[in-house]
């Protein structure tokens, strides 16, 4: 079970690196507008914006990255950045676009669920 939900784990905070790029480096070119559904007038607007949350998702991946680094000893670690993850995405749900609902949070809920239940192995 440890090891299915450090797979989980990966993909979520893989996610969050593809976010980032999204966000911060794609954001103004046709795949990042596709991505978001936004035209190229809004996304010329609001580019410092994308580029700040896409830094926040970096900084979700890198907390994922560094709890699985510390194996075991990375519980706490990957607990909170997965709340994080999860509260982020019911969060956007609710208020940007309920696709976040499926994209992120659920993703994070299930890295969460397998990870307390690897604890109990």
């Amino acid at each position: 079970m440890s090891l299915l939900a450090d797979l989980v784990i990966a993909l979520v905070a893989l996610l969050h690196l593809y976010f980032l790029v999204l966000e911060m480096f794609l954001w103004e070119r046709p795949a990042g507008r596709r991505a978001f559904g936004t035209t190229a007038e809004f996304a010329a607007a609001t580019k410092v914006l994308a580029a700040n949350q896409g830094l926040y998702n970096g900084f979700l991946a890198a907390g994922l990255a560094w709890g699985l680094l510390l194996g075991v000893d990375g519980f706490g670690v990957k607990l909170f950045f997965l709340a994080c993850v999860l509260v982020a995405g019911a969060y956007g749900a609710a208020t940007a676009n309920r696709k976040i609902l499926f994209v992120q949070a659920l993703p994070a809920a299930l890295g969460l669920a397998l990870l307390l239940l690897s604890r109990g192995q």
